[in-house]
């Protein structure tokens, strides 16, 4: 198992280009935290993005929201989880998905200091 940090604490917009890359290829499950602190206005919107050669990036639409829901409600997916408090959140990839490549950037709108942690399986 791996826990990575891909964003440590930055105070501005991370763009994709920035972004660390982090290799997923023998990955079972990825579980990742988004942070955002020191809010006192705006929001942290993460983006996670897939490749599979490594060059070619699509944004990964199918992240799983860690929340409590009936047994008749869908799972939760999104791209862009948006935090707009000092709070964290917890989001999974879906299990049958692999891919070669993963990136986290993010996108700070008035202020804030952002964070992701990513728990690799392999």
């Amino acid at each position: 198992m791996k826990n990575l940090t891909v964003l440590d604490a930055v105070t501005a917009t991370v763009a994709a280009a920035d972004a660390a890359k982090v290799d997923i290829s023998n990955a079972t499950a990825i579980t990742l935290q988004f942070t955002r602190a020191n809010h006192a206005a705006g929001s942290s919107a993460f983006v996670v993005q897939v490749s599979n050669d490594g060059s070619n990036w699509v944004t990964y639409n199918k992240l799983i929201k860690n929340q409590v829901n009936a047994n008749s409600e869908m799972l939760l997916r999104a791209a862009a989880p948006t935090l707009s408090s000092d709070t964290s959140e917890v989001w999974s990839f879906s299990p049958e998905d692999s891919y070669q490549k993963m990136r986290v950037y993010v996108t700070e709108t008035t202020d804030g200091t952002h964070s992701c942690t990513v728990h690799i399986r392999e």
